[in-house]
């Protein structure tokens, strides 16, 4: 890194103490632009990197809430609203003990560059709560996002700001929410994505991160002649990107042999596939978070504490959390055969994880280009809300799919120009964040 870019990250570090997460993302960030800067000086001239680090705005506020029992508790919501350069915010809530002001920064400024990826016009945001729904009946869960609602209302809206689901956040909070903003707005309009099927959702809404993270993997193989159909997977997780990207691996002819929870994860020679797919969804409705369950269900090894990357297989997808492979883990990937790694969570890969892989020079896709699928068919049901008209299966299908390959092609045409051929960390940054900082620059100082 340059010293311009060194002071950079440095004054960030200096000026958001104790957020690790968000100095990893801007440190990967800052580190593939120096080509950059030095073929568009205007960049540095109007102080693109030191804007684009500081969010347009933060929120932060109380959410009292009455538990069953008629005790009261009091947790803390955000709205991280990181860059509107590009279009509305757009970004999950997570609703979760480990939310953070510095995990959901890191999550927004992701945000931004995989929004800008997906050639939707969409900014980036994200947000959520310390609030844990996991355990709690759906009458506490109601009464908390509509507490959470009575403050984040005066900040969202269709052309301002349009949350959707994450950790903690499916269906049934995404209802509660809905139905509160529309209370107190007295207007049914496309505020958040990720709704109910019969209430302006789209379809493949809860696949689609896992499908185009298969998508983008698809087309990371064929650049190297190969296809899923044969090929082993090891998946971590057990939600909603994981779920989706066992169905579209299975679809395609692989075969996924891991899954993973707080608790361990399991090895299932046979695959997950057929009802093993649909235990998925009782896993995730049994609020437990644990994997052991599916051992007990099907007769597999179950490795307790453990996580799935000494397996030996073709391709890894982390569909967990961030930094769920750190540089041991990737160095038993590569060492046991591991050809291709694409993220479908956010940042599951430490920083020195993912210099292994390069080192490697095994196919490495970070998530902001491997998991966009899920936001790309958000800006999609944004797109049908303001029609009032849904799209098929097949038609939502079909455009994601479009979504991902042209994602893949933004990163390894912009790659190639830059001279990182085949470099899909450099390829994404720069992609996502010339389209970001050419609107700034456009719009002027905002």
């Amino acid at each position: 890194m340059s010293d311009y870019t060194n002071n950079v990250l440095a004054k960030v570090k200096a000026q958001n103490p104790n957020e690790p997460e968000f100095h990893q993302a801007v440190h990967e960030i800052l580190e593939s632009l120096d080509v950059v800067l030095a073929r568009h000086p205007e960049y540095r001239a109007a102080s693109i990197l030191e804007r684009l680090v500081e969010p347009e705005r933060v929120i932060m506020f109380r959410v009292p809430w009455m538990d069953d029992q008629g005790d009261f508790h009091v947790n803390r919501g955000y709205r991280i609203e990181m860059n509107s350069a590009i279009g509305p915010y757009k970004g999950g809530l997570r609703f979760h003990p480990s939310v953070n002001l510095g995990i959901l920064k890191f999550l927004a400024f992701e945000q931004v560059f995989k929004n800008s990826l997906t050639s939707l016009p969409m900014g980036g945001g994200k947000g959520g709560s310390d609030f844990d729904p996991k355990g709690k009946s759906d009458n506490e869960v109601m009464r908390f996002c509509q507490s959470f609602m009575n403050e984040l209302y005066r900040h969202i809206g269709p052309n301002t700001d349009v949350p959707a689901g994450d950790i903690g956040v499916g269906g049934r909070e995404v209802g509660f929410l809905f139905g509160q903003y529309k209370r107190l707005k007295n207007e049914f309009t496309g505020v958040l994505t990720g709704k109910g099927i019969n209430w302006g959702g789209s379809l493949i809404r809860p696949q689609a991160t896992g499908f185009g993270a298969t998508y983008f993997a698809q087309e990371m193989l064929r650049t190297r002649g190969l296809e899923i159909e044969g090929k082993t997977f090891a998946v971590s997780g057990f939600g909603n990107v994981a779920w989706g990207a066992v169905q579209k691996i299975t679809q395609l002819g692989g075969k996924v042999v891991t899954l993973s929870g707080p608790d361990g994860f399991i090895y299932d020679a046979d695959g997950v596939k057929g009802e093993k797919i649909d235990y998925m969804l009782k896993l995730r409705a049994s609020a437990n978070d644990r994997v052991k369950d599916y051992a007990d269900e099907f007769k597999v090894p179950f490795y307790e504490g453990k996580r799935p990357w000494g397996v030996k297989v073709d391709v890894a997808m982390p569909c967990a959390t961030q930094n769920e492979i750190d540089v041991s883990h990737a160095k038993e990937l590569v060492k046991n055969g591991c050809f291709c790694v694409c993220e479908g969570a956010n940042m599951p890969t430490t920083y020195d994880g993912y210099k292994v892989f390069e080192e490697a020079g095994i196919l490495y896709a970070p998530g902001k280009a491997a998991n966009a699928g899920g936001v790309g068919v958000s800006g999609l049901e944004m797109t049908q809300n303001s029609m009032r008209l849904p799209w098929l299966r097949e038609e939502v299908d079909e455009r994601l799919q479009q979504i991902m390959r042209r994602i893949h092609e933004a990163c390894t045409t912009t790659a190639e120009q830059f001279g990182f051929k085949g470099n899909y960390v450099v390829g994404a940054n720069i992609a996502g964040f010339l389209k970001v900082a050419d609107a700034m620059l456009d719009q002027g100082l905002v």
